[in-house]
């Protein structure tokens, strides 16, 4: 068999895409006529049609599946090479971009992502903070090349992409120091009816948390929901309630925010994950910040 010729492919893969000649020529800016010749040039060395016609419209048929899959896999394997390419100046420096989901805390992104400049110190790191939605799309379409998040990429995704667990932790509860010192001694019954700040309804925290004081038959007063961990903190620190933060920040939190634990769980978890994309070939810096994230919890832990 002859090499194939990858304009047909192409053509091939337009009109699967448009499901019409007629719409695939004018987004490929040929006359039908030769779109509809290049298709038939390229049926026949493969020696199979590739459409069966349902009326006006032209539907994959087995083969065509087959060819449409392998063709998915060419182009994107072509995106991928100019991305790589992209991502390297004259001067070998090179490009990281990464998306962070808006619920991880600021401080433990700084201290993974400050490791990126150990690998090279003309690495430009590019980053990203919105909603997981919002950041696996750019993944899909080779925006970013990993994604921080406090979830694991959801169940039935069709994104082609591996959730790597940097690490998990429970959760550390603060206050005020006068009011910790008395909320320690019961913890954490002593919760019960005391004013307390939630993460942002919807939130993985928000929704475990509140499950936990469920289970324990504990009904603190919710007085605030802060998309904002930051906000959060500040509200606490003035004295108005408690809140909680990952533990593996807590000592972060004592010294920036001038406040005192009450108590720790680990019937709370929080799980952190690296995404990366399946691609041929992976960016040097995820293998790079799963190997210092894995370290950062170890040391929070130890």
């Amino acid at each position: 068999m002859a090499k194939l010729n990858y304009h047909h492919l192409q053509y091939f893969y337009a009109i699967a895409t448009h499901g019409s000649i007629a719409k695939a020529a004018i987004v490929m800016h040929i006359t039908p006529q030769t779109l509809s010749a290049q298709l038939s040039l390229l049926e026949a060395q493969l020696g199979y049609n590739l459409f069966d016609r349902k009326g006006k419209r032209l539907v994959l048929n087995d083969m065509g599946h087959i060819t449409f899959s392998y063709a998915q896999e060419i182009f994107s394997l072509g995106d991928e090479l100019v991305h790589s390419l992209k991502n390297h100046s004259t001067d070998f420096s090179f490009r990281f971009s990464i998306g962070v989901t808006d619920v991880i805390p600021k401080v433990f992104s700084f201290n993974l992502l400050k490791t990126v400049y150990a690998m090279d110190n003309s690495i430009k790191l590019v980053c990203k903070e919105t909603s997981l939605d919002v950041l696996l799309g750019e993944l899909a379409v080779n925006k970013l090349d990993a994604v921080l998040s406090d979830t694991s990429l959801p169940t039935g995704s069709s994104l082609k992409a591996y959730s790597h667990l940097v690490g998990k932790c429970g959760m550390s509860f603060f206050a005020h120091k006068d009011l910790a010192q008395v909320l320690a001694i019961n913890f954490p019954q002593s919760l019960n009816n005391q004013p307390f700040f939630t993460a942002g309804e919807g939130s993985n925290q928000h929704l475990s948390v509140l499950s936990w004081f469920n289970e324990l038959n504990i009904s603190p007063k919710i007085i605030g929901e802060f998309d904002d961990s930051v906000l959060t903190k500040y509200f606490g620190q003035a004295g108005y309630g408690v809140f909680c933060a990952p533990t593996m920040i807590e000592n972060h939190v004592i010294a920036q925010f001038d406040v005192e634990i009450i108590g720790r769980t680990t019937e709370i978890t929080e799980h952190y994950y690296l995404i990366s994309p399946e691609r041929k070939v992976k960016h040097p810096a995820v293998q790079h910040l799963l190997t210092q994230g894995k370290k950062l919890f170890n040391k929070a832990i130890a």
